[in-house]
């Protein structure tokens, strides 16, 4: 009979599975098919059209051998898979969703990635919270109420606020020592036990009044109390207690019990004695051994109770279990549980014992445990959870806690506490406080540690990719991130989880490194350009090249790109503008009848300047102006005068940056090289600048003496209204549309010629007419010319000496920032500013990234009192950042370094969000938390100056002055110069001893905070003075010019956190 059924059941699988089967064969036909025409065609061999398998043709294909129940999206992740990678390993379940050894890889990258804590400088607590050799037995944190109720061994009964400050303390007096306490939330009092009575603390007593109720005798030693929460108990409370016998009591107390005992006549503190037999106890034996630690689980609607019973170890059940004599529920742990905790996030419980370890529990199951965790290398005392992280903090007696994710069943920290003396501990009372983050211990005084989050790595640095970042673009239109290393592997990433769309190796060929990418901005298209003068476009959303620039075998330049900036993209014609090592900027342009890119345009490489004034005129094209979005340029003939003049200068041709405007208007490209030079060319005026600071002295032009490393030109919004366009580098390099090019030069509006009359000015943005781009919106301005200049764009440019200079258009120095900070300065090395140009970003070679306030400066210039003001510093990476750019819609800036990672933060606060490879999803809503990557030591330093001290302002050297009391009393001169002869010597050194600084009023100090938690051990406590600006002093006009080199900025407030080093 067994046998016909076997034969039943697999006739009548049989078509089903010969179906699949036939299925997955011809799947796989189709796979190997697409796979050698996508090796063929990187190769350069012809495929013939009829053959071509296309994604469309893929797509069809696979719909119908499945069947319509495969999704698209796998389709498309199969097919884009494929085509960027022929030679990657697929497996048939790939296209149904499923990925074989997935959850294998995230698990090991679980085990070597970890949300860890970083142990900044402990605070301690120095109320006095005990007696002489008095230790602390138990700390509860009370979170409705945001205090913490602390019992010692000796009787001290304290209460703290969220400052740590005592609010009430009481010391009982003749009662044997304290063993735990607890808080009464429906009756507001404290209650703790000893080894024979129950205390009941009503701490709201007024005055001096101080009301304590005893309840005694007890008949067996009270070791533990806790309090058991419902919400339907009104006005009385049920505590749990544990005893020396292994009995678990359930006490009820209500308001009847105390309230008609008060004597509300005295005003000295009052002890009173309630006969315990007076109260209903319910109690039952649970174990063998002492009964150390009970606690009530609300989640669960359970108490659990412990002890060193190997056999009664732990027990978790129904409060109704102890008045009835029904089975309850028991965990068997061999030497028996000294602590046990359970978090409702993971629903776990864990205990720990003498044997070492923890056990992790499910609540339903106590046949045996779910995991358990090894390190500790004496008994386990005390454990607290992390609730919203999932950790566990175990601590061993010892004094050694160590910190586990019981998600990843994984060590993730190791710290001592060396307080008290030496040797190992019976208990140490620990709590942890959720909404703060913070450990709370106490043995002989109160620790806490501000235990700041931290994502690390534990075996290495996180990384994005394995070698140095290259490029980092945003496709505002998808929401993805572009990436790409040395090591030329392409990666395409979500913005909000942080997970990979895409990659592609080698892009331009084996061991060409792909140094600079943009993307045009309606987001379809992706220009790459590599080492060799390549370069490539590709669509994004599939990973397919669609046209390429050969390399040119002739060319004898470095012809390595730097920088790529999309100029157009639409089905007929795509325009590049690049920048080569060798100092050539070039347009590349393709249109649909070709195949191949090519070079249409060049700017001139070098121009001679007068150095009084560095402005040569050249003559432009028109015709030229609609093929090459830029005409094409002829210098002008140098006058005889300008010919013999020997102060001319040619600048230096290494180009290292540049940035390019193109709007109604305004048609700008600003260069900058490694010897500080800045060359504008203003197409409007037809004429190009050499950007100079002004001796004030001799009024000639002085370079800049340090080398720029990134320029972005600053668009006011009231200057147009723009359009949100793709970057073709983190300093947002580009805001404009390309295909806003003026028809008729005589309506566009130049910036630059000083005979403008006009007073009512009109400028009009327009755009082709295509149905696949949205048009650009419209900007009418109306005003004078003066009013229109106020809004003029700025160009800022980053420098070697770590300074940032902003320049008007028409060539002028219009402000200097130097970046707050307490260390030297450091090379800036890239720019960028949000979408609505109100905040400016800067990159530091050392990993800093500093946040200015410009709006009001950028609604006019000139004005001295629209100022500059840094607002926020923060250390974002180790090693040099690449680039960076700021996303609206999230609120988040977006760093690469060198180092290899691509990380994530918090744009007003400087918070750590994460990195872009890591296994975990973004969680960008959730910046509560102050978190610090693992090669990250310092906090962000939030500046609320209000002064300009990071602007170069001037400072005074105040001079000495004759103090007039010092001349005229009497002072004791040398030996030497006591006779008649050394009168003059005498004068001359009274007046030296006589000379002083000024005296200058100052104001009293007016605290504004009293504490700030994250301010660290030694300053957490002490007020937060803000100093007022004193009254200047009027120095002469020679002494003004060593401001710079003495003077240091006063009227300045700093919020910052502590270091954690």
């Amino acid at each position: 009979m067994s046998d016909k059924r076997d034969c039943d059941k697999k006739s009548c699988s049989a078509p089903e599975v010969s179906d699949f089967k036939n299925a997955l064969k011809q799947f796989q036909e189709l796979v190997e098919k697409t796979v050698t025409q996508k090796t063929k065609k990187r190769l350069g061999l012809s495929i013939e059209d009829e053959d071509e398998i296309d994604y469309d043709k893929f797509y069809k294909t696979t719909k119908t051998i499945f069947g319509l129940e495969i999704k698209d999206h796998n389709i498309k992740a199969f097919f884009t898979k494929i085509s960027s990678n022929p030679n990657a390993r697929t497996e048939w379940c790939e296209i149904f969703g499923c990925f074989i050894g997935e959850s294998d890889a995230i698990s090991s990258q679980l085990e070597e990635e970890n949300m860890v804590f970083l142990i900044s400088e402990k605070q301690q607590i120095t109320h006095a919270v005990v007696k002489r050799q008095d230790v602390i037995k138990s700390i509860v944190k009370v979170p409705h109420l945001d205090f913490t109720v602390i019992s010692s061994q000796k009787g001290v009964l304290t209460i703290l606020n969220n400052q740590m400050r005592v609010l009430a303390t009481t010391i009982v007096e003749d009662t044997a020592w304290i063993t735990g306490c607890e808080f009464l939330p429906q009756l507001k009092c404290v209650v703790a036990v000893t080894e024979r009575t129950i205390i009941v603390w009503d701490y709201k007593s007024k005055g001096s009044q101080n009301n304590c109720f005893i309840i005694k005798p007890m008949e067996n030693a009270l070791l533990c109390v806790c309090t058991v929460t419902m919400s339907d108990r009104l006005a009385k409370d049920n505590i749990l207690m544990g005893d020396d016998k292994g009995y678990v009591h359930l006490l009820t107390l209500t308001s009847d019990h105390f309230g008609l005992k008060q004597c509300k006549g005295k005003k000295e503190s009052q002890v009173q004695v309630l006969d315990s037999k007076t109260f209903n106890f319910v109690k039952r034996k649970l174990h063998d051994d002492w009964a150390v630690k009970v606690k009530y689980f609300s989640e669960l609607n359970c108490f659990g109770s412990c002890s060193s019973d190997s056999i009664h170890s732990f027990v978790l059940d129904d409060i109704k279990r102890l008045g009835d004599n029904l089975p309850v529920k028991e965990f068997s742990v061999p030497r028996g549980v000294n602590a046990f905790t359970y978090c409702a996030k993971a629903n776990v419980i864990v205990t720990g014992g003498n044997d070492k370890l923890l056990r992790l529990w499910n609540p339903t199951i106590n046949s045996r445990p779910a995991g358990k965790l090894s390190g500790h290398q004496h008994r386990i005392v005390e454990i607290v959870t992390n609730e919203k992280d999932q950790h566990v903090i175990s601590l061993s007696s010892a004094k050694i806690f160590r910190v586990w994710d019981i998600r990843t069943l994984s060590l993730l920290q190791v710290f001592h506490d060396n307080q008290g003396c030496p040797g190992e501990i019976e208990t140490i009372a620990m709590v942890f406080d959720n909404d703060r983050g913070t450990l709370i211990t106490g043995l002989t005084v109160i620790n806490i540690y501000s235990l700041t989050h931290m994502i690390q790595a534990t075996r290495q640095m996180p990384q994005t990719h394995e070698k140095r970042i290259n490029v980092l673009v945003y496709n505002r239109v998808f929401h993805q991130i572009l990436t790409i290393c040395s090591e030329s592997i392409l990666k395409v990433w979500d913005l909000e989880t942080g997970y990979q769309i895409y990659q592609i190796e080698d892009a331009h060929g084996l061991n060409i490194e792909v140094t600079c990418a943009a993307i045009e901005t309606n987001g379809f298209c992706l220009a790459t350009g590599a080492c060799d003068g390549t370069v490539k476009i590709w669509e994004f959303e599939s990973g397919q090249e669609v046209k390429a620039l050969p390399l040119d075998q002739h060319s004898k330049d470095e012809c390595r790109l730097l920088k790529i900036v999309y100029l157009k993209a639409d089905e007929s014609q795509h325009g590049l503008l690049v920048l080569e090592q060798s100092g050539k900027i070039k347009i590349i342009q393709g249109n649909s009848a070709q195949s191949y890119l090519y070079v249409t345009w060049m700017l001139p490489e070098s121009v001679s300047f007068p150095r009084r004034n560095p402005v040569v005129s050249f003559s432009l094209k028109p015709d030229t102006l609609q093929t090459h979005f830029f005409p094409d340029i002829q210098l002008l003939s140098e006058p005889a005068s300008q010919q013999v003049d020997t102060e001319n200068f040619v600048p230096s041709l290494e180009i290292k940056c540049f940035d390019v405007l193109k709007v109604e208007g305004c048609s700008l490209i600003a260069t900058g090289s490694a010897n500080g030079t800045i060359i504008l060319w203003d197409f409007e005026s037809a004429s190009v600048r050499c950007l100079c600071k002004m001796n004030e002295d001799s009024q000639a032009s002085v370079l800049q003496a340090s080398g720029v490393n990134a320029m972005l030109f600053l668009v006011p919004s009231a200057f147009f209204s723009r359009k949100i366009s793709s970057m073709p580098s983190a300093a947002a390099a580009v805001r404009h549309s390309f295909r806003a090019i003026p028809e008729h030069r005589s309506s566009s509006f130049n910036l630059h010629k000083e005979n403008v009359k006009s007073e009512d000015i009109s400028i009009q943005i327009t755009t082709e007419d295509t149905s696949k781009y949205k048009d650009i919106q419209y900007l009418k301005i109306s005003g004078s010319p003066k009013a229109v200049a106020e809004h003029s764009p700025v160009l800022a440019s980053a420098h070697e000496n770590g300074c940032i200079c902003l320049w008007s258009i028409q060539g002028n120095l219009v402000k200097e920032l130097s970046p707050f900070s307490k260390y030297p300065s450091v090379p800036l090395t890239a720019l960028c500013t949000d979408i609505s140009t109100t905040m400016l970003l800067a990159g530091s070679r050392e990993g800093h990234i500093m946040r200015w306030s410009i709006a009001s400066f950028l609604e006019d210039p000139e004005n001295s009192k629209n100022q500059i003001k840094e607002e926020l510093c923060w250390r974002a990476h180790s090693t040099e950042v690449v680039d960076l750019f700021h996303e609206e819609e999230k609120n988040v800036v977006v760093t690469a370094s060198i180092d290899g990672s691509v990380r994530l933060w918090h744009a007003m606060n400087g918070y750590y969000l994460g990195y872009f490879g890591q296994p975990r999803k973004f969680e960008l809503s959730d910046i509560s938390r102050l978190i610090l990557p693992c090669d990250v030591f310092t906090f962000p330093t939030i500046i609320k100056e209000q002064s300009k001290h990071m602007e170069k302002n001037k400072k005074f050297e105040y001079p000495l002055m004759l103090d007039r009391d010092k001349w005229n009393s009497p002072i004791r001169s040398p030996s030497v110069l006591k006779e008649p002869e050394h009168v003059d010597k005498i004068q001359d050194f009274r007046f030296f001893q006589a000379l002083t600084s000024p005296k200058i009023q100052r104001q009293p100090l007016e605290s504004f905070q009293s504490g700030n938690r994250e301010a660290g051990a030694v300053f957490g406590f002490l007020p937060i003075y803000e100093l007022e600006k004193p009254v200047e002093v009027s120095v002469p006009q020679s002494l003004q010019w060593k401001k710079a080199e003495t003077s240091s900025p006063t009227g300045w407030s700093m919020e910052t956190g502590f270091s954690g080093e």
